[in-house]
């Protein structure tokens, strides 16, 4: 990567984190352009090289951060000994409970993305990164449902119905401990995204053996 294309990243990754530091104390609607550019030190025209206006950079935002949370759950999880051998249930869960442990600790970040996040947005999220070092988890989820031995209908209303319930039922029991503390939530929260996973699951692939 030659010097220009490193300090088009740089500035690109300049902006989005110094629109992120605007968004999560000013907040989104008190936050202008001329705001961002000034705290970031660039001229209002660079702005627009990178994003088209205010709403273009929250919603990339919300690809950023969300693929930060994938990238460093499963990141952390291919590392551990059992994961290939898991079943696509045992799979999303620990993704889930490694994204729910990082929410927890940044409660910044959970409003933001809980306030703006529309499933389009997020679909876009998942399988378009902003930057080179995010991750594309719609690939991690083909592998994880091309693992399977069972084929699955309607995978992304799956996936939907997935991150819909974990989002409302997190940002209630973290930011508010309703209607119950997150510890006390979590074994409702997974069996219900294990009947989500179950109700879509199919019949089991020609020549697959069972989990």
């Amino acid at each position: 990567m030659g010097k220009l294309e490193i300090n088009k990243r740089l500035k690109e990754s300049s902006l989005l984190n110094t629109a992120f530091e605007h968004f999560t104390t000013k907040g989104f609607s008190k936050t202008s352009i001329a705001d961002i550019v000034a705290s970031a030190g660039v001229a209002k025209g660079t702005f627009y090289l990178y994003f088209k206006d205010k709403y273009d950079i929250r919603n990339k935002l919300i690809s950023h951060k969300s693929s930060q949370l994938f990238r460093a759950a499963v990141s952390s999880l291919e590392r551990q000994a059992d994961w290939e051998g898991l079943n696509i249930e045992e799979k999303i869960i620990r993704i889930v409970d490694h994204i729910i442990g990082q929410l927890n600790e940044n409660q910044a970040l959970l409003t933001f993305i809980s306030k703006n996040l529309s499933w389009g947005v997020f679909k876009t999220a998942l399988t378009t990164p902003v930057l080179d070092e995010d991750v594309n988890f719609g690939d991690v989820y083909a592998k994880m449902l091309s693992d399977s031995p069972y084929e699955f209908r309607d995978p992304e209303t799956m996936l939907f119905l997935i991150v819909e319930l974990v989002s409302g039922a997190c940002y209630s029991a973290i930011l508010y401990q309703e209607p119950c503390s997150l510890a006390k939530l979590k074994p409702d929260l997974y069996q219900a995204i294990r009947l989500i996973i179950r109700s879509h699951q199919g019949a089991r692939k020609p020549g697959r053996t069972e989990e």
